[in-house]
């Protein structure tokens, strides 16, 4: 009998279990494979207004990144390389929701993707065989604004 309860209450608790997978957007993750070069950053007020990107560096500092986005195994990477900005590189790991959002996060030297727990979330918008952005939503004096991260794929 003990055998039959502790069974049963097995049962139950891997039924009840939901289920974690997310769909993805296989069609738009192929179209972002290769390699890209964010161009521009732009949003209004960009004169006065400073934003910390990915809390990496300024987003201006972004523009002549380049990045590497591998669709079989969602993984790739980012390299920061302007002027005047700090350098940096980092290894990426991404996927499109069903939602059409880039779902990403940096992946430090040594470390497994699976033990990082901040991520970014980005609208892909305007996707062509050429060119894609990633739109980033912000707060400003409680208004809420674009971020606009515009790429130009690299032969």
């Amino acid at each position: 009998m003990k055998m039959v309860v502790i069974f049963g209450l097995f049962f139950l608790i891997v039924s009840c279990k939901t289920n974690p997978v997310t769909k993805l957007d296989n069609k738009t993750e192929v179209g972002l494979k290769g390699n890209w070069e964010l161009t521009s950053v732009s949003h209004p007020n960009s004169s006065y207004i400073k934003i910390n990107s990915f809390g990496i560096a300024d987003s201006q500092c972004f523009e002549a990144s380049t990045w590497r986005f591998i669709s079989n195994n969602n993984q790739g990477e980012m390299t920061l390389k302007k002027s005047g900005c700090p350098m940096f590189s980092s290894d990426i790991t991404w996927y499109i929701n069903q939602e059409g959002n880039l779902v990403l996060k940096f992946i430090g030297e040594d470390v497994k993707a699976k033990t990082v727990k901040e991520g970014y979330v980005l609208k892909v918008a305007n996707l062509t065989e050429n060119s894609f952005q990633l739109l980033d939503k912000f707060e400003v004096a409680g208004k809420i604004t674009t971020l606009v991260y515009q790429f130009n794929r690299l032969n």
